[in-house]
This record gives C-alpha cells, structure tokens and sequence, in this order.
C-alpha cells in the first residue's frame, strides 16, 4: 500500500503548531496544505464535535469573507482525530508566512459574539451541534501557541 503523508508524520512528540503537510500542483499553480494542530496528539483531550462544527461555521465566514484569503482558501476542514484542522491555501507559503492569517483567523474565532453563521435547519444538516462557548475557549487556548511560536511549533518532529 501507499503510504499517506499524512500518516507519516511522527504524532510522537508533535507539539500544537503550525506545519506545512504538503505543497501540490494543480492546474500549474502551487497550493499549500497545512495542519493546524490545536492539540498534542494521544497527550491531550481532542476537540469535542460541537466546538469543531462551530469553527467551521466560523472559518467559512471568515475566510469566505475576507478580501485576500476568500479567492486563496481552497478548503478549510478538521482532522478526524479531532486534534486540528488543515487548510489549504492557493499559493505557496511558509508557516511563517501563514502565521498572520491563521492568528487573525483564530482572533475571530475567539471573540465572535453574534448568532453562529447558517446555524438553521435550513442552512445547515446538524445544526443543534455547535458549541460557540467551546469555540471560543479552544481558539483561545490555540492562540496562545501562535503568539509564542518557536521551531517546534512549525518544524515537523524527525
């Protein structure tokens, strides 16, 4: 069998942070993946589905509304380990370089104070299961990391 890349990171020691997970082509433009990890994998209690549902919402209102990142955002979506998220930019980048979006991104996610976006039964297939308390806290706890990023925080472990 194939090996998947993203199984091939070593979760043994990976730390929360900001990674690349690949660059890929299509149709000759680069596009960046990155995982977003908001949790120390097999250490840490994973993200609770209710809290997961409401920063999709969230991000989909962010990114699909901001003026640069709407046209560069191909797909913003969490692991099913339920440790993070990846999103995948249309271009290529650095963690680095990706650092002020990803922090502005989880600033919104940890002060938005309204209704939670397409939160109806017509706008949404489970909408009852979105947690914005939750959402908030682990946008919070996430920037925490962002604000004090270091090598560990952006570097895969060997």
């Amino acid at each position: 069998m194939k090996q998947i890349e993203s199984f091939a990171v070593n979760h043994i020691g990976l730390q929360k942070g900001v990674y690349v997970s690949r660059k890929d082509v299509v149709a000759n433009e680069i596009i960046t993946t990155f995982d977003l990890r908001l949790k120390i994998p097999n250490e840490e209690p994973v993200l609770d589905n209710p809290a997961l549902h409401a920063m999709e919402h969230l991000w989909a209102t962010f990114l699909r509304s901001h003026d640069i990142y709407d046209e560069k955002t191909v797909y913003f979506g969490p692991m099913w380990c339920r440790t993070g998220f990846y999103v995948i930019f249309k271009w290529e980048m650095t963690s680095e370089e990706a650092l002020p979006i990803i922090k502005e991104l989880f600033n919104f996610m940890a002060t938005f104070e309204w209704l939670i976006p397409w939160a109806s039964a017509k706008e949404c297939g489970n909408y009852l299961d979105m947690n914005l308390n939750m959402a908030h806290y682990e946008s919070k706890e996430y920037l925490k990391t962002l604000n004090n990023i270091k090598q560990e925080n952006i570097n895969y472990p060997a």
